[in-house]
């Protein structure tokens, strides 16, 4: 039975994920920093994946009405996806709350993602960058 490859490797555990980012660190144990790197930017140039920021990326699909490539469930939720990967907690954001609060009648576009910390990382697909708020908790 021949070796299998680290692309292969690397594509079954993205396809046997449950969820939809997959970040660099998660095929730390099947090769080195810069193999692991170009089998994930071949994955992109084959639309497998989409890469979101450092080390973040989403799988991939068409999108239905444009036909361009997108992160399967939207950037929004793939942004929280990958924070929570990281360790940051995603909490509601002050538009979000006083859209909620009933105190504001314009509705969040969920551009803006609250969290419990400083969060200096560039997630972006496309035109859409994400921002995010530090909420202090009390």
């Amino acid at each position: 039975m021949p070796k299998r490859t680290l692309k292969q490797k690397m594509e079954t555990r993205i396809n046997r994920r449950k969820g939809d980012v997959v970040l660099r660190a998660d095929f730390a144990d099947l090769g080195d920093y810069d193999q692991v790197g170009r089998v994930l930017r071949i994955l992109v140039k084959e639309e497998i994946l989409v890469k979101l920021g450092q080390g973040i990326y989403a799988k991939a699909k068409r999108s239905a009405l444009t036909g361009e490539l997108v992160p399967q469930g939207g950037i929004i939720q793939a942004t929280r996806e990958a924070l929570t990967k990281l360790g940051v907690k995603v909490l509601p954001s002050s538009l979000e709350r006083s859209y909620n609060a009933d105190s504001s009648t314009q509705v969040p576009t969920g551009r803006l993602i609250g969290t419990n910390k400083r969060v200096r990382r560039v997630i972006r697909y496309g035109s859409v960058q994400m921002s995010f708020e530090h909420i202090t908790t009390r």
